[in-house]
């Protein structure tokens, strides 16, 4: 904020020292930002001294309702009714995940949702939940892993380069990509976006720059990785430059590692406290975007989101480096986020948690298993999905399931009758854990065009 105006400010002039100066904080971040102090406090005073002048305000309204009767921290009721939804592939969903969505579309801030058909249950949203609200976001509807996304690099490369340098590329790999907690690069790599000036701003930000610093072009474990495969273009676009045909590819996915885990925890916290639920629904505690919590949550979620972008860019360099070549083209896209966009005419808070952007003509990666395809797609922008698609082929195996009926060995067998060499990677992942995924993209073809596949040939994963 330009003013660098702070709640304290606000006591000064006279306002009460409870919620309604976060209410004040945030309409001066969204109407006032890069005003002066000064004017924003003697026009902030003259609401405090007559709050029924600015009742219809178009600024100032919310603030004079909060100061003529305060508002209370209260539990929120649900609905009765939900929200209007569609549900793609409802055959392929479990019943634990429909009722998550049910419960979601009865919250008094839910517009509009979608269930895709990979979904399965998760905390608050199911994972391929897209939800849209008003005016509010829901730190648990985007998820932990703030930013989470795919990346797919495309090199001017026939796919018969693999043949007798699988070693090569298996090095390559292994040299230049960091998975896990503790393992990071010796070399590290300096980027714009640890002078944002959200890390000086927020201080939460602050305290974690050095571990985004240390953290940067590194991966995650669970279901990240990063592939060398084969893309098959089926179709192409003019700009790309490319023609149909079969290239060598890298593949990653992963998201903003501790600096989103830490804004996750921290503000979903905050929001179960200014917004208690009912207990089945706690996880989806909102912030209004009306307040300082809400605008600071936005910031630093949207700053997490870029530096899961850079940290794919890192990979991705590093890796074409190693190779000496660079790509011809790159897609990619965000399947854990939210977004401000427009749903049936009105601006609203579009949650996809779990689910890839398919706007009108919007590119993304819809990856399979390490034993089957992804699929490189553009949207159709259906209303009915909240121009959204799934974000993969979506488990039908808990990890714990697969700890307890699958091995290592018979994984491996797999994967060799594949063609598929995996370095790292741990038994929760085994592609039996994963739906069809054709089944899956012929449940959503109304929501995607298909461009072409990226089959996996050597798979790096945490141990």
């Amino acid at each position: 904020m330009g003013s660098k105006l702070s709640g304290k400010d606000l006591v000064k002039i006279g306002f009460p020292q409870h919620n309604i100066i976060n209410v004040a904080l945030g309409l001066i971040t969204r109407h006032r930002r890069g005003e002066k102090k000064e004017n924003i406090l003697l026009e902030a005073k003259k609401v405090l001294e007559a709050p029924e002048k600015f009742r219809e305000d178009a600024v100032w309204a919310k603030l004079a309702e909060g100061l003529i009767q305060p508002a209370e921290v209260r539990k929120q009721q649900l609905n009765k009714q939900m929200a209007p939804f569609t549900i793609f592939g409802e055959n392929e969903i479990d019943e634990q995940a429909k009722r998550q969505l049910y419960e979601a579309l009865k919250l008094p801030i839910a517009c509009k949702g979608a269930l895709m058909p990979d979904a399965h249950m998760g905390y608050g949203l199911p994972i391929g939940g897209v939800l849209a609200t008003d005016n509010a976001v829901i730190p648990y509807g985007v998820g932990m892993d703030i930013g989470c996304r795919m990346s797919l690099s495309i090199f001017d490369l026939p796919a018969s380069y693999f043949k007798g340098r699988e070693f090569q590329l298996r090095n390559i790999l292994k040299e230049n990509t960091k998975f896990g907690m503790y393992d990071t690069h010796r070399e590290k790599q300096d980027h714009a976006i640890f002078s944002r000036p959200e890390f000086k701003a927020i201080p939460l930000l602050k305290s974690l720059l050095d571990k985004a610093y240390k953290q940067f072009g590194t991966s995650g474990s669970g279901n990240h990785f990063v592939e060398f495969g084969v893309v098959e273009l089926h179709r192409v676009r003019a700009e790309w430059g490319i023609s149909p045909g079969a290239y060598l590819a890298v593949l990653s996915h992963s998201g903003s590692r501790g600096l989103g885990a830490n804004i996750a925890k921290q503000y979903t916290a905050l929001a179960a406290k200014q917004c208690p639920l009912p207990r089945q629904v706690q996880h989806l505690a909102w912030l209004d975007l009306d307040t300082e919590a809400g605008q600071e949550y936005w910031l630093a979620m949207n700053l997490a989101g870029d530096y899961a972008q850079a940290c794919h860019a890192d990979i991705h360099r590093r890796l074409a480096k190693a190779l000496g070549e660079r790509p011809v083209l790159t897609i990619e896209n965000h399947h854990n986020f939210a977004w401000r966009e427009m749903v049936d005419g009105k601006e609203c808070i579009v949650h996809r948690k779990g689910a890839t952007p398919a706007g009108q003509g919007v590119l993304g990666i819809i990856p399979g298993s390490m034993t089957a395809p992804g699929f490189i797609v553009e949207g159709r922008g259906n209303p009915l999905s909240v121009q959204s698609a799934s974000h993969g082929a979506g488990r039908i195996m808990s990890r714990a399931a697969c700890k307890s009926s699958l091995t290592k060995s018979a994984m491996l067998n797999e994967l060799e009758q594949h063609g598929v060499e995996l370095i790292g990677g741990a038994l929760d992942e085994a592609p039996h854990a994963y739906k069809d995924i054709h089944r899956v993209m012929g449940l959503q073809n109304e929501l995607v065009n298909v461009f072409g596949t990226f089959s996996p040939k050597i798979v790096r994963m945490d141990k």
